[in-house]
C-alpha cells in the first residue's frame, strides 16, 4: 500500500480516513483521561481520533492509547520535523497538519508516518497533489469557503478527496459528508475539552454514537 509520496506504509491515510465518517479533534489536558476517553469513543463506534499537539499532555495521551486495538490515533497540529519525530515516537498512527511545508512532508516520509496535510486554496491543493497527496485536510473548512469551495474544487481537481475540519458542527457535518469529494470530516463537538475535563464519558460516548451514524 502506498501513501502520498509512494513509500510503503502498510495502512494508507485513505484507509484510515475511510474508517470515519467523523474524526474527533481532541485537545486533552490530562493524559490520565486518554484511556477512558478512547473507551468512550470506541464504545460509540469511532475508531479514528486526532489528538492535537496544543497541550503539554498531548504526546503522553497519544502514547497512552497508541496500542489500543482497533483505534487509530493521529497527532494533529504538526508544524515542524521535531513534532513529526515526537509524534512517531509516541506511537501515533498518522499525522495531521493545518498546512504543509516541504520539511514536514520530508519528515513524515523519513518517519514512515502516514500524513494528512492541510490545504485551503486551489494552489495548495494542486501543490500537494503534485507531491502525491490525493487525500488532504481542507482547513479551516468554514472560514475557507466550506461546502461551496469544496464543490468548486471538485470540478478541476477530481483526483483529490478531503477531510474538512474547522468550524464544522453536528448540524453541518451531514451536508459535508454528502459531497463526493469528502471522505470524512473532523470535528471537536464529539469530545470537547470541557467534557473531557469533566470526565463525562457517557455523554462523549453518546456524541460518538450519533457521529458514527452519519456515514
Amino acid at each position: 500500500m502506498v501513501d502520498g509520496w509512494g513509500v510503503d506504509m502498510g495502512m494508507s491515510i485513505r484507509d484510515i480516513c475511510n474508517n470515519g465518517p467523523v474524526v474527533p479533534v481532541i485537545e486533552i489536558d490530562d493524559a490520565a483521561h486518554a484511556e477512558p476517553l478512547a473507551a468512550a469513543l470506541l464504545g460509540g463506534g469511532i475508531s479514528v481520533i486526532e489528538i492535537t499537539l496544543r497541550t503539554s499532555a498531548a504526546l503522553d495521551a497519544i502514547a497512552a492509547v497508541s496500542s489500543i486495538p482497533d483505534l487509530y490515533v493521529g497527532a494533529g497540529t504538526l508544524l515542524s520535523p521535531s513534532d513529526v519525530e515526537a509524534a512517531k515516537e509516541a506511537g501515533a498512527s498518522f499525522g495531521v497538519s493545518p498546512g504543509s511545508t516541504p520539511e514536514l512532508i520530508a519528515a513524515c516520509k523519513d518517519q514512515n508516518l502516514p500524513f494528512l496535510p492541510g490545504a485551503a486554496t486551489p494552489s495548495e491543493v494542486a501543490n500537494l497533489l503534485a507531491n502525491g497527496f490525493e487525500v488532504q485536510k481542507f482547513f479551516p473548512a468554514e472560514a475557507a469557503g466550506g461546502i461551496g469551495m469544496l464543490k468548486a474544487i471538485a470540478g478541476p481537481m477530481q483526483d483529490v478527496v478531503f477531510c474538512p475540519t474547522g468550524g464544522i458542527s453536528r448540524e453541518t457535518a451531514p451536508d459535508y459528508l454528502r459531497l463526493p469529494n469528502v471522505l470524512c470530516v473532523g470535528g471537536s463537538w464529539i469530545a470537547p475539552r470541557k467534557l473531557i475535563a469533566d470526565q463525562a464519558w457517557g455523554e462523549i460516548e453518546e456524541n460518538a454514537r450519533l457521529a458514527s451514524s452519519l456515514g
